[in-house]
């Protein structure tokens, strides 16, 4: 391990010196381009590169008494912040060298607006092309020019890297057909609520374990963590932890985003009973790079047979809702209404993106009373044999979309089925157990494959939930 971490450094100082030998024109990394989104009102990190010793100006059209000096180190590096007013655009941005006024680069339509870094796996990546409900109409209407994808290419790394291969698109129907559906119709409610413009950073690869987006040196320092991590090895994507976090995140590191949302899990669920703990170390290792407690919105994976006798997704599904509940400024997006049991890709991205958006759009930017949070089995009582559930955020009464309620299922102290009698009242659900024997567990959608029909007077689905009931 020591030989290893010395090899590393000593790879990055001869890289340094070369690089500070032999790169002299101003320079910055494929994040800042042409037709780029800048997070507005902030003071948003800027970096690049330069000849070693000198210094460059940062000036930026939306202010242009407001220059920004840095200094370029002894590794031809520099990086600065520089203010950004109210969204905007198009503007320029230029970057010179003091000492050569002839070595700069001017930087065009570039925006000022929201900026969200798009995450996880296939779920994420999955592009209209490859399938969703509207696909064709979708497409035809998506011209939004002042919605930006910046979409990393999926690549791997030892170690951490400066730069990535992508570049900033406006979106149109050609673009938004190869690009992250989900990221599109979050952004696209976005747009259109806040009427601002939208980057999408969209850094996504399918079948990848939550493992490989989180720092290596977080995952070996964390005790609770050591023995459980993926070992089922696989040719086609990584699970070593670090591997994109070093290629996909880093390169990233530390622009100025208004949040994260992520969409993973499927390929955690053999070690779903870390799952939470890996999101918490996950969003914290972001949280931690980029300077900055930004939102993280996840969605739970929904429901999908995968011919799993001990139903390890919903123990995902679980440690997903844990996670939230155990880290700040976090929020749950469920899906167990817009799933499809015989796709592991449901098509109605639309729905998903929706609810990610009304969360920002309530949460953040102010423009929603209600409506948008997850209904959480919040509270229980059990009086003259009547059991009543309570649930956060469910309005003035819970619906059920069919005559009977699905996934419900309650067991005695010896797993057998009980079938009381179960009522919804106004915003509870009331189950009679008056002929029945305690201890009971109450299940709701607490499988792989079960599809729920509950929703909350809104028309956002109730979370899946167990709850254990005891002679106590």
């Amino acid at each position: 391990m020591k030989r290893r971490i010395i090899l590393s450094i000593a790879l990055t100082l001869s890289s340094c010196t070369i690089f500070a030998q032999t790169h002299t024109p101003v320079s910055m990394p494929s994040l800042f381009a042409d037709g780029m989104v800048l997070q507005q009102q902030c003071e948003a990190p800027i970096w690049g590169y330069a000849q070693a010793g000198t210094h460059v100006k940062i000036v930026g059209s939306w202010n242009l008494t407001d220059t920004v000096t840095a200094a370029v180190d002894d590794c031809g590096r520099w990086k600065a912040k520089i203010r950004t007013t109210n969204h905007g655009g198009p503007y320029t941005l230029q970057v010179f060298s003091t000492s050569n006024a002839s070595d700069r680069i001017t930087l065009s339509d570039v925006m000022l607006g929201e900026v969200w870094l798009c995450s996880g796996q296939s779920n994420m990546e999955w592009t209209p092309n490859n399938g969703i409900t509207n696909k064709d109409q979708e497409i035809a209407n998506a011209n939004y020019p002042n919605i930006r994808y910046f979409s990393l290419k999926k690549r791997g790394s030892l170690t951490r890297q400066d730069d990535c291969e992508a570049r900033w698109e406006a979106c149109s129907p050609k673009v938004m057909a190869q690009r992250s559906a989900l990221a599109y119709f979050f952004g696209r409610r976005l747009h259109q609520q806040l009427d601002v413009p939208i980057g999408l950073i969209v850094s996504a690869w399918g079948g990848t374990p939550a493992e490989v987006w989180i720092p290596e040196e977080d995952i070996q320092t964390n005790q609770q963590l050591q023995g459980k991590l993926m070992s089922e090895k696989a040719p086609w994507w990584p699970i070593e932890p670090g591997r994109l976090y070093n290629s996909m995140i880093n390169p990233l590191v530390p622009y100025a985003i208004a949040g994260a949302i992520w969409y993973q899990g499927e390929s955690n669920r053999t070690n779903a009973s870390v799952y939470h703990l890996l999101m918490k170390q996950l969003i914290e290792s972001w949280r931690d790079a980029f300077n900055i407690d930004f939102p993280f919105y996840m969605v739970q994976i929904a429901p999908y047979n995968y011919n799993d006798a001990k139903n390890n997704a919903t123990y995902v599904r679980e440690a997903q809702q844990k996670a939230c509940e155990i880290v700040p400024n976090t929020a749950l997006v469920v899906t167990n209404d817009v799933g499809d049991v015989t796709n592991i890709h449901p098509a109605k991205k639309q729905e998903v993106g929706i609810r990610l958006a009304n969360m920002a759009l309530g949460r953040i930017y102010h423009k929603l009373d209600d409506g948008y949070e997850t209904s959480f089995l919040d509270s229980h009582s059990l009086q003259n044999g009547k059991l009543s559930l309570t649930f956060s955020h469910a309005g003035d009464k819970l619906v059920c979309s069919d005559k009977e309620i699905v996934g419900l299922r309650i067991t005695d102290a010896q797993g057998k089925d009980v079938n009381p009698k179960v009522r919804i009242v106004g915003n509870k659900l009331v189950i009679d157990l008056k002929k029945t024997k305690l201890p009971v567990t109450v299940y709701y959608c607490f499988d792989d494959v079960t599809v729920g029909n509950v929703f909350n007077n809104y028309g956002l689905p109730i979370a899946p939930f167990r709850l254990e009931l005891s002679n106590n």
